[in-house]
């Protein structure tokens, strides 16, 4: 049985204490299916190791909770928060990232170890106030890293010329698209931006503030494999008038032809190559290839303000139900690749791509101390994404969630859906 049906993740409102315990355990269920060097490589700069990913969380929760909170704590060994921290300057030096894939040690075994230790000494904080807002932060952050250890651990794979697989069992045949034709419409106005329901929310989603709409309408549904293929036969990898600049001189140096992941009618996933079903959305596609396939389409991305308008009120993945964002309910629940499951919500799938540029909101200010590094040092040359994916933690999403990324990066489950003037 698949980690994800296995260890749920439970909704925001249960206890601290369960809610830690899931996600801990989901982390280390992704674990188990996989080698010990395949926990160790590091495929690109942009990913990291699975073992790393690991090792990072439990850094997070060492330095800000037990270093911090905790009287008289000891280090489960000084020498590693040089190799696990990530971008955290007032944490101090760190390993370079792109050396990550150079720690053959500590071995998996030893980091599990320093989890378990880590996680019988957090059971002293769960009950205590002031510690509650910096644990759901942590378990937010490490429901990110389960995030990227799927993707991450999807292109090394994928970079190994025999194709292997996470999971050796495939998924069920592909069920008819549920993507509904037709579109959202909008009227307007003045609209409230960010988050503004209880609950944990990332600093970058705030604080709430007005912005004018101008009239328009967001797609029902994803862009899909069929129609991306339509776009590639039509010559849009060869039609410099669709793209930006900036993207179609990232086409020609890179000699982009397709999404990522694409071969002939296939399409690698964590089970191995699989063929490639044309009623699902597309996936790992760049915000420059988003934008080129909406001006083909004779339509643009929306607005990251206009997809909050949207869907605020429509995400579902908070509930109960075991397992990641899939909108099917389908995907990563039975050792299934987790390919996009061709489903017309807003929230699961892939994430989308918005028009709008990564920066801060009015009045945003970042947290004090090394925390405040968490999304504030990113606003700059990055573009906004909506939504959830087929990878992402369920309940891990809201219509204000902020997801971002540089324009030419795919190695994450991302997609579009169209919006048009009206």
């Amino acid at each position: 049985m698949a980690a994800a049906a296995t260890h749920p993740v439970l909704a925001p409102g249960s206890p601290l204490a369960e809610r830690y315990s899931a996600t801990r355990a989901l982390t280390e269920a992704l674990l188990k299916p996989l080698s010990e060097a395949d926990v160790t490589i590091q495929s690109m700069p942009d990913a990291s190791p699975a073992k790393w990913h690991a090792a990072h969380v439990t850094w997070f929760w060492e330095t800000f909770l037990l270093r911090d909170h905790l009287a008289g704590y000891e280090l489960f060994n000084e020498r590693w928060p040089f190799l696990f921290n990530s971008y955290y300057e007032a944490e101090g030096e760190r390993l370079l990232r792109a050396r990550r894939g150079m720690l053959s040690r500590p071995t998996l075994a030893q980091i599990l170890e320093w989890r378990a230790d880590v996680d019988a000494t957090m059971e002293s904080l769960f009950e205590r106030p002031e510690c509650a807002d910096l644990i759901e932060l942590g378990l937010a952050h490490e429901q990110q890293h389960i995030e990227l250890l799927l993707t991450d651990i999807k292109h090394a794979l994928f970079s190994n010329p025999l194709g292997p697989a996470m999971w050796e069992d495939t998924a069920a045949p592909p069920r008819a698209s549920e993507q509904r034709d037709g579109w959202l419409s909008h009227p307007g106005g003045i609209a409230r931006v960010g988050h503004q329901e209880e609950g944990f929310a990332f600093d970058n989603e705030g604080p709430v503030h007005r912005t004018m709409l101008e009239p328009f309408a967001l797609s029902k549904r994803l862009v899909t494999n069929g129609e991306w293929q339509a776009f590639i036969d039509d010559g849009g990898y060869r039609t410099a008038a669709l793209w930006l600049s900036d993207g179609w001189a990232w086409v020609q140096r890179k000699g982009i032809t397709a999404p990522l992941y694409w071969r002939d009618d296939a399409q690698f996933t964590h089970s191995g190559w699989q063929p490639r079903d044309p009623d699902a959305p597309v996936a790992h596609i760049s915000y420059y290839e988003a934008d080129a396939f909406a001006t083909w389409a004779g339509a643009r991305l929306p607005t990251e303000f206009e997809w909050e308008a949207i869907a605020r009120g429509q995400d579902t993945s908070g509930d109960n139900r075991p397992g990641f964002s899939a909108s099917s309910g389908t995907q990563l629940d039975g050792a299934a690749p987790p390919l996009p499951a061709g489903t017309g919500e807003l929230f699961g799938d892939v994430w989308q791509f918005t028009r709008s540029g990564y920066l801060p909101y009015p009045r945003f200010a970042p947290a004090e101390g090394a925390v405040g590094e968490y999304n504030g040092k990113f606003m700059a040359g990055q573009w906004v994404l909506k939504g959830a994916s087929c990878a992402t933690v369920r309940g891990h999403s809201r219509a204000s969630y902020r997801n971002f990324f540089y324009p030419q990066q795919r190695w994450q489950f991302t997609g579009l859906r169209l919006a048009k003037d009206i």
